[in-house]
């Protein structure tokens, strides 16, 4: 037999398990975010812009043949920056031992001469010594290594007034723990309420065998009846005593 579920059960099923829902949500929200602030090492970003573009000649014109090599080189040029050759030089440079390769990523824009050299650092000024280093470095190891001279400096890193981080972004990793929290905490209630196969209400009841219900007990509270029973044996009592005191 095929069961369903309508939209009244999945309420009353997220209704009854509403305080385990809010729990798990906040307990993730709350460990995301003490982990986010206290936890992470906040990184940096900085990026330096070179130019891939042939040295000025006597022609009046752009020889288009040369700005498509300059952008065939680029790609190239990606690959060469990231290895030892340039690295080793950058680290000696700055007198580093951490690996570089890591923490550099470069790029360029699609049919662009413009290339992108990033860094992330925890230290602000580390990532802007490393990539205007790199960026140097490069400009003059890739007129040996190449045997062209056609890479200029366009734009140097700077360390801004007030760094901001790049990442851990608390606030994205604290909303995505909502999400994930309010998923997991709906898919836990669910689970329970599958697992849970007690019979709780005439409706499990006529579920469950397929049969109308012809009537109920309903609960009895002992204490209470006994209460009530005493204080009417009580009462009748004293109402008897009254009468022969009369």
């Amino acid at each position: 037999m095929e069961e369903t579920i309508s939209l009244k059960e999945i309420f009353q099923t997220i209704r009854k398990r509403l305080w385990l829902i809010v729990m798990i949500t906040a307990v993730a929200v709350a460990t995301v975010g003490v982990v986010s602030f206290f936890f992470l090492t906040p990184v940096y970003q900085s990026s330096t812009q070179i130019l891939v573009n042939q040295k000025a000649s006597d022609q009046p014109y752009l020889n288009q043949s040369d700005i498509r090599t300059n952008i065939d080189l680029i790609n190239t040029y990606n690959e060469i920056i990231k290895t030892p050759a340039i690295l080793d030089l950058v680290k000696k440079e700055l007198n580093l031992t951490e690996p570089l390769g890591d923490l550099i990523t470069v790029g360029s824009s699609n049919n662009s001469q413009v290339m992108k050299i990033t860094v992330e650092h925890t230290d602000p000024q580390m990532a802007v010594d490393i990539a205007n280093t790199t960026a140097n470095v490069f400009k003059n190891e890739i007129v040996t290594i190449m045997n062209v001279d056609n890479v200029s400096i366009l734009s140097p890193a700077v360390v801004p007034e007030n760094p901001v981080p790049v990442k851990p972004n608390p606030m994205l990793n604290m909303a995505i723990a909502l999400v994930v929290g309010l998923m997991a905490g709906v898919g836990l209630a669910f689970l329970l309420e599958y697992l849970d196969n007690t019979i709780k209400t005439e409706q499990d009841i006529e579920k469950l065998l397929e049969l109308p219900v012809l009537g109920a007990i309903a609960q009895i509270d002992l204490e209470e009846e006994t209460r009530k029973a005493s204080e009417s044996g009580k009462s009748r009592n004293k109402g008897r005593g009254d009468s022969l005191g009369a």
